[in-house]
């Protein structure tokens, strides 16, 4: 190890506190990138770096079927590490600056069927009581309004606009917003806090546990993938998922996406462009059954 690197590691470990887990991917990462330029580029000094030879290294990469996504976070520990040297004037240029990271291709979030929603929606069983009523709750406002695990857990009962059929939610950095709820819903409220202030004397939080306390995170997840589970084979089961499933749902049913972003609360409309994608096999039903080429191509494959 080169004492420029060490005294990076060093830099990582006492002054800027990384966790022991990202020092060993740094170290991982930083070995293998000196062991190419030595073996490979013919480099024996950090000086001597160029962004060719970093280039070089992500062709490596890519060659050894690595990931787009693993060798940009390769990337980000030489970006850290070049402009350290730089500061600390090891080097004079950072070689990083001309350096462009491999595109890391977008994952389509998760998301549950219309079929099988409605399937958990209305035919699957929850039991009449607290437990029961709270989460039949739980599934129903997650899907019926998008929002985040965190601000179901914060919905207070003063939230709820029985009038208005709305429900008040505390996002991200505080911001509030309003959002509908359909008459389902609210009916499923008011039954859940019939059972509710037979329960507890707790006034103000919409949601507890079987002892009367808070929910915390781990127990949404657990009602909600033992629920999913009845319904779809899916590998994330999770409350997110179902906010995923709000938005893809209304996406795909002609929603504005300005609108979408709205009730889900983003700050900016790319986060929630995800949303617009469909499915090729529903685009391909589309274009099969509205245009005329399409069409009579089709039918002249079925005469055949």
């Amino acid at each position: 190890m080169t004492q420029a690197t060490k005294s990076f590691l060093e830099y990582l470990e006492f002054e800027r506190r990384f966790s022991q887990h990202t020092l060993l991917a740094y170290t991982k990462d930083l070995s293998q990138f000196n062991t190419f330029i030595i073996e490979n580029q013919s480099i024996t000094t950090i000086e001597d770096v160029k962004h060719t030879n970093i280039r070089a290294w992500i062709i490596a990469l890519m060659d050894e079927k690595v990931l787009a996504r693993s060798i940009n976070r390769k990337l980000s520990c030489l970006k850290s590490y070049f402009k350290y040297l730089k500061s600390r004037e090891y080097i004079t240029q950072d070689p990083m600056l001309k350096v462009v990271a491999p595109k890391v291709p977008k994952r389509l979030p998760q998301h549950v069927t219309e079929n099988n929603m409605e399937q958990l929606i209305t035919e699957v069983h929850f039991d009449n009581d607290f437990s029961g009523t709270r989460n039949q709750l739980i599934i129903h406002l997650l899907y019926a309004t998008g929002i985040r695990c965190s601000e179901l857990i914060g919905l207070k009962i003063h939230d709820i606009d029985k009038s208005n059929a709305t429900i008040k939610v505390l996002g991200k950095g505080n911001k509030e917003r309003i959002v509908p709820v359909v008459p389902s819903v609210m009916k499923l409220i008011e039954g859940h806090l019939t059972f509710r202030t037979q329960f507890t004397e707790n006034k103000n939080d919409l949601l507890l546990t079987d002892k009367g306390q808070v929910l915390y995170p781990k127990i949404v997840y657990n009602i909600v993938k033992k629920h999913l589970s009845y319904v779809t084979t899916i590998e994330q089961r999770s409350p997110h998922v179902l906010r995923h499933t709000f938005a893809t749902h209304l996406s795909e049913n002609g929603a504005d996406i300005k609108a979408i972003k709205e009730l889900l609360g983003h700050a900016s409309l790319a986060a929630t462009q995800v949303y617009t994608h469909n499915s090729i096999d529903r685009l391909r039903k589309v274009y099969e059954q509205a245009h005329p080429r399409a069409v009579k191509e089709t039918e002249n494959i079925h005469s055949e």
